[in-house]
């Protein structure tokens, strides 16, 4: 008997009446009637992790002293943090395939909740990066883990709002991480921020526990052993060569693992997109839609990362604030990222992403100009109105270029396209970190150079030179911004008539 019935799938995929296989309907997210609630221990999983990103900035001076180490030694507590990262995210994906994301969740908040205590009472600064390693291992997970679940926990046009959320929860970090950072430092010490992840790490286990649900199908594709060494090997000599310049320059070893961290990743990349199981869907990059706001995506969070990394260490060391002072003077800035995240995710809904990305690209350029203006004996005032305005700009950038992103894929991508996307962000942002620490050292060795001795205004100088990174990472992101395709309207659904018996044969 032939069975004849009637499937809706976007029309830009399929012509009216073409044969199909129905493996290409993209799934829809079955209804769920408190989403939120059900994402709410990632929410603090991922708020955990970027907590724990952007809060060492404002700790390095203290570890520099407490452990005698230099500074492009302790830069490893945020890079070898970012390293850990963009090493477990490729696999993230197809992890997803095979184990239980709340399994795979809850194993990656363990992960962290040992690391946080390591941490806590960690002797020496090896076994401190050890235990901060394994936060990353935990953060590397959580990330593309939350928003693979967002693309089936919420339905499609509420996935910009959904982002948004998201993005405010991961952004709520830099508004108390700086400042919550300095106050336990001033008031107990650097051991009470790691005591507090810990803590947090309960809570957030808790909720995964109690309210996740396993949104994600798994299909157990088999393993490519050849493809996860080459994942970890490429990526990990890639930013660990980078992450070594500002200490060792171009020396053999340096060149050597750049070399073989590039050779490895082309492999790697080669080997995805030839094998039937491939780690990584890197066919994702293929879809301009997804491919463009990726790219934009990375850039402005390395811009972040590049400016976070500068600004808590230049009011310490330049401008002589305490940390704790340090920490309250971003929160303002830190507030207003938070909200203009929220904002930004709800008002892709209406307007996309390209006029939304040019309004922050003009806000990062007008805050981060600013920046160069502050000296020595700067008005705090100044330093605030910069960091505000680059706050707004940021998320402006980010959300919608992420949002955009992630709504291109059709819903069997969405786990290999969050991981792809995390993936770039993360490495790019311990390059970004890397090459700014350079900088900052350059401007400074060029300050000494023309006479200068006061150290402090030659930390200002060289973070002038962090911060021109940071903008032309953003005059990137506007280049892209004019590929980007404005699609803002759900996708206009056609019949198309399916012949099972044929399908079947």
């Amino acid at each position: 008997m032939r069975e004849v019935f009637q499937l809706s799938v976007d029309k830009t995929t399929v012509r009216k009446n073409q044969l199909i296989d129905a493996s290409f309907v993209p799934d829809r997210p079955h209804h769920i009637d408190h989403p939120h609630k059900v994402m709410l221990g990632l929410y603090i999983s991922v708020f955990l992790g970027m907590l724990s990103e952007t809060s060492m900035n404002i700790t390095l001076p203290d570890l520099m002293t407490d452990f005698g180490v230099s500074s492009g030694t302790v830069q490893w507590m945020v890079v070898g943090y970012m390293l850990a990262i963009g090493v477990v995210l490729p696999c993230v994906g197809f992890l997803l395939k095979w184990v239980k994301a709340k399994t795979l969740a809850l194993f990656a908040l363990t992960c962290f909740l040992i690391g946080a205590i390591v941490c806590t009472f960690a002797p020496t600064f090896p076994i401190l990066l050890a235990g901060r390693i394994a936060q990353g291992i935990s953060t590397g997970i959580v990330l593309p883990t939350m928003y693979a679940a967002i693309m089936r926990v919420f339905p499609p046009h509420k996935i910009g709002a959904a982002n948004g959320v998201a993005g405010l929860v991961i952004m709520f970090a830099p508004v108390i991480g700086p400042t919550i950072a300095g106050a336990l430092i001033g008031a107990l010490s650097w051991r009470a921020i790691f005591a507090l992840f810990a803590v947090v790490a309960v809570i957030a286990i808790v909720c995964t526990a109690l309210f996740f649900i396993t949104p994600i199908e798994r299909t157990r594709p088999s393993v490519d052993v050849l493809s996860v060494i080459a994942s970890a090997v490429g990526f990990g000599c890639l930013v660990a060569g980078v992450s070594l310049i500002s200490d060792m320059g171009f020396s053999p070893v340096v060149i050597g693992l750049l070399v073989v961290g590039v050779l490895v990743l082309a492999f790697y990349a080669r080997r995805q997109l030839t094998i039937a199981s491939p780690l990584l869907d890197l066919h994702a990059l293929g879809i301009a839609a997804f491919r463009v706001p990726a790219i934009m995506v990375s850039c402005s969070f390395a811009c972040t990362l590049a400016f976070m990394y500068l600004v808590p260490q230049e009011l310490q060391r330049g401008l002589g604030l305490s940390s704790t002072v340090a920490g309250l003077l971003m929160l303002p800035g830190g507030v207003v990222n938070a909200i203009c995240t929220l904002m930004a995710g709800r008002l892709f809904d209406r307007h996309g992403a390209k006029r939304l990305v040019w309004f922050g690209v003009a806000m990062t350029v007008i805050g981060g100009a600013m920046f160069f203006a502050i000296g020595t004996d700067s008005t705090i005032a100044l330093f605030i109105a910069a960091h505000v305005i680059v706050m707004v700009g940021i998320p402006f950038i980010q959300q919608s270029a992420q949002s955009a992103a992630l709504k291109s894929l059709p819903m069997h991508m969405a786990a290999d396209g969050s991981t792809i996307m995390n993936t770039m962000q993360q490495v790019c942002g311990a390059i970004a970190t890397a090459v700014a620490t350079c900088l900052l050292g350059l401007g400074q060795m060029r300050y000494v150079a023309a006479g200068g001795d006061n150290p402090a205004q030659g930390f200002v100088d060289g973070s002038r030179y962090g911060y021109l990174f940071g903008l032309a990472l953003v005059a990137v992101a506007l280049l892209f911004s004019f590929l980007l395709s404005e699609h803002t309207d759900e996708p206009k659904l056609v019949p198309v008539h399916v012949d099972i018996e044929k399908l079947a044969a």
